[in-house]
């Protein structure tokens, strides 16, 4: 039996999905624990490239089961359409979704845009999905839960207090006018319900039964660890825990049945948002690895900002999250830069810091120190996925000196290494399930 969680171990976007999904081929449940519609992976398989926001990366595998557990915030309209997605691409996902997760309502949605506007240099560059005010209604015992949505008497009188306020509050506070009547969305959420229905279970029982039983779980987050709404740069993250102890907060298991957490790190830096960002790029070099690694966010489209590999921002992961082992991802984008960098510490007014300081506006006035390597060359995608068989070894000399200085400052091993788009495309040093390696 293993326990494994995945999670991102910089500014998201880190390639989870492809890490998700190797491991989801081993396990027998996978479990999304945080985040909603505002959380994109991306798998290829085969050449074939699958967008996902609400589904966990075990969907794929008709035969595992996936569960979408209660740190969710499920948007149903967008869930039930990565559902036709992936029926029209001829698969069948085994879902269960926890009573406990909550609802992203309309009025969510339009608030979300709202409250953003009104932030102005303090906006942290939302998706508009609804998130952050559905997380805040949960917070404040005003959301609606699935195990409320599925009871229609209980469902009209919670929906009617909340439209009402909702309503108000978009009005006379943000100057927006809410046109969906509060019967619109009762006649539509209630259909919701009755397709959901049938997917509901105890999943937090179903976990802990699985566990027993000796099976693999894998634990998949979203976002990353500096997104993380304690953890993260506040007030320019998500509104969500996504660093592992959410985990167990939003699966319903105790710590004690971890055993794995492997942090994703992409071989430089990006992110989608506002906020500070301390290796930043705005040179020809950055433009290259956004267009080398299409780098552009799976939920929206937007442009990624490209840095440095921030090694203050991985140490910070490592004890945040306790990472046991390193996925790292990209290793082909970043080849064909002659030199490479990594910031090993900040300056911060005279200081060496080598971890990130609380405060954003300290953050924003740290400057990188670099450590700079040879870079190495683009192999080819034939020679990259040659690599996957040959082992660390194969790799550019350059790459491997790059890739264990990173483990060594860390003081984590590394677990694998993505070399390409495909699922195929890794080189397995260490299988958190299986305990096997290559070194």
């Amino acid at each position: 039996m293993t326990v494994a969680i995945v999670v991102g171990a910089q500014w998201g976007d880190e390639g989870k999905g492809k890490v998700a999904d190797f491991y989801a081929e081993q396990a027998d449940i996978v479990v999304r624990f945080c985040g909603g519609a505002n959380a994109g992976h991306t798998i290829v398989s085969g050449g074939r490239r699958f967008a996902f926001n609400h589904v966990p990366s075990g969907a794929l595998y008709p035969e595992k089961i996936n569960i979408i557990g209660n740190g969710v915030v499920l948007e149903p309209k967008r869930f039930f359409e990565e559902l036709s997605y992936l029926t029209s691409a001829g698969y069948k996902p085994n879902i269960v979704i926890s009573p406990r997760a909550h609802v992203v309502m309309p009025y969510h949605i339009a608030l979300d845009g709202a409250e953003e506007e009104k932030k102005g240099a303090l906006a942290a560059g939302t998706t508009g999905r609804g998130i952050g005010p559905c997380y805040s209604d949960k917070a404040a015992r005003f959301g609606i839960r699935i195990d409320e949505l599925i009871q229609p008497a209980l469902f009209k009188e919670k929906l009617h207090t909340m439209h009402e306020l909702k309503v108000k509050m978009l009005r006379e506070i943000y100057g927006v006018e809410f046109n969906q009547t509060e019967e619109e969305i009762y006649n539509q959420y209630s259909e919701y319900a009755k397709m959901l229905t049938p997917m509901i279970a105890d999943s937090g029982g179903m976990i802990l039964d699985s566990i027993r039983a000796d099976k693999k779980v894998l634990l998949e987050g979203a976002q990353a660890t500096m997104l993380d709404i304690d953890h993260g740069v506040y007030p320019f993250g998500t509104s969500s825990n996504t660093s592992a102890g959410s985990a167990c907060t939003g699966s319903g298991i105790g710590p004690t049945e971890i055993d794995e957490v492997i942090g994703v790190v992409k071989v430089y830096t990006s992110r989608v948002g506002t906020g500070p960002l301390p290796t930043e790029l705005h040179d020809e070099t950055g433009q290259f690895i956004r267009d080398k690694g299409w780098e552009y966010g799976t939920a929206t489209g937007r442009p990624r900002r490209i840095g440095w590999l921030d090694l203050p921002t991985i140490k910070y992961a490592a004890q945040v999250n306790g990472l046991t082992g390193l996925a790292f991802t990209r290793l082909d984008t970043l080849s064909g830069v002659a030199k490479v960098k990594i910031c090993t510490h900040y300056e911060l007014s005279g200081r060496m810091l080598s971890l990130p300081p609380s405060s954003y506006t300290e953050i924003e006035r740290c400057k990188p120190v670099y450590q700079t390597f040879d870079g190495w060359e683009d192999i080819g995608a034939e020679k990259w996925r040659a690599c996957t068989k040959g082992g660390f070894e194969s790799l550019p000399n350059e790459a491997q000196t790059y890739l264990q200085f990173v483990s060594d400052e860390v003081n984590v091993p590394i677990y694998m290494i993505g070399v390409g788009r495909d699922r195929e495309d890794m080189i397995v040093l260490r299988d958190a399930f299986s305990k096997k390696s290559d070194r």
